[in-house]
């Protein structure tokens, strides 16, 4: 299981995910689509390899910091959660290609939305 490439766990009730999470080696994807997630597990942030995570339909307040450490990371998928605002660290992120940000209350400041957009790197409608 340790290299394991993708992992899909749609709609499985998952509350949280296991610590273990962490030790997988090569996970490229995570679709954790449709659970009830609030948050990420702090080993998380050693999926260094990480290109894909589908975070739709969870329970997010916030995006956890660490996903700022994944130097891989291009498509964010957080449609559908209750997000209240967007952190800086976002934009900054070079390899992030695409977050899809819709049907969140969040409230996102001008300058951030402009810079994304003149990137191509945002999606709110």
């Amino acid at each position: 299981m340790a290299d394991l490439i993708e992992l899909r766990a749609q709609h499985n009730r998952l509350a949280m995910l296991p610590d273990s999470i962490g030790r997988l080696r090569n996970p490229r994807e995570l679709w954790l689509r449709g659970n009830g997630l609030e948050s990420l597990p702090p080993s998380a942030a050693d999926l260094r390899e990480l290109r894909h995570l589908d975070l739709r339909e969870n329970a997010l307040a916030e995006l956890p910091g660490m996903l700022a450490g994944l130097p891989r990371l291009r498509q964010l998928d957080v449609r559908s959660n209750h997000l209240t605002r967007l952190p800086d660290w976002v934009v900054a992120m070079p390899s992030l290609e695409k977050p899809d940000l819709r049907w969140n209350p969040c409230g996102l400041a001008p300058q951030m939305v402009t810079t994304l957009e003149r990137r191509g790197r945002i999606v709110l409608t």
